[in-house]
């Protein structure tokens, strides 16, 4: 990373310390730490886990921090989507399971182009060798398939695989709130090196990019709270782009 990008990252985690954290991890606190402990505690998500540790690279932006944080969101969404849709104990762990993989394996591809598509036949591949029936792969490869914005999704006809496809679509989006600022966008950055003039004549279509987001949560609790990870993204980049222009204009 270019030093001027290592004093933007250190500056832009500052703006994004004087706001709150979205407040979904305070209101839902008890379905996020369920799925803290799945994520720690079931063996075949632990097995997971450490094979997409050693598969995932950190310096695109989407390696296994990205990953481990879409995980526990989307389990925390199926925890409480499914507990609405009247899911007992037994059920709620399975479907857990199947949001957790789909969630660790989600970005397996992110390198390639139509990462999604590769993403969901990979999957179907490793997941082989994991203590899940044939029907929860394909939930969890659909699910892959149609987690990016803005794209044709291929059709899921059941409730159970359509509920973690949106929980996997509406964790994947919270990122683009605040940890966009802290990790994601550095990431990237380091990964592609542009000059800081690029970066800036971008910045306001990556703005536009994020507004766009806004109205695309799928799960009624992320059509609740995503929008509120979007502002804080917002605001937080607005405020970035401001003391970039006033504090780093030597470096335009």
């Amino acid at each position: 990373m270019q030093p001027i990008y290592a004093r933007l990252r250190e500056r832009a985690r500052q703006i994004v310390s004087t706001f709150p954290p979205p407040d979904f991890y305070q209101d839902q606190s008890r379905a996020y730490e369920f799925s803290k402990r799945f994520l720690k505690n079931d063996p075949a998500i632990k097995k997971l886990h450490g094979f997409v540790a050693d598969q995932l690279e950190d310096n695109f932006g989407h390696g296994l921090r990205h990953a481990v944080k879409v995980t526990i969101d989307a389990g925390a969404l199926l925890f409480i989507e499914g507990q609405d849709a009247g899911y007992g104990r037994s059920i709620l762990e399975r479907r857990m399971r199947v949001a957790q993989c789909a969630g660790l394996l989600h970005d397996i591809k992110r390198k390639k182009k139509e990462h999604a598509k590769l993403g969901a036949a990979r999957a179907r591949e490793i997941l082989k060798d994991y203590s899940l029936v044939p029907d929860e792969i394909e939930d969890v490869c659909r699910a892959i398939h149609n987690h990016e914005a803005f794209k044709n999704d291929i059709l899921i006809t059941t409730s159970k695989g359509a509920l973690v496809s949106d929980c996997l679509y509406d964790a994947d989006k919270f990122r683009w709130g605040p940890d966009n600022f802290t990790d994601t966008l550095w990431d990237m950055i380091a990964f592609y090196n542009p000059p800081l003039s690029k970066f800036m004549a971008r910045y306001p279509q990556g703005m536009e990019g994020l507004e766009k987001i806004k109205t695309t949560f799928r799960t009624q609790t992320g059509q609740k709270y995503g929008p509120r990870f979007i502002d804080l993204g917002l605001a937080i980049g607005e405020k970035l782009y401001g003391v970039i222009q006033a504090e780093f204009s030597d470096c335009l």
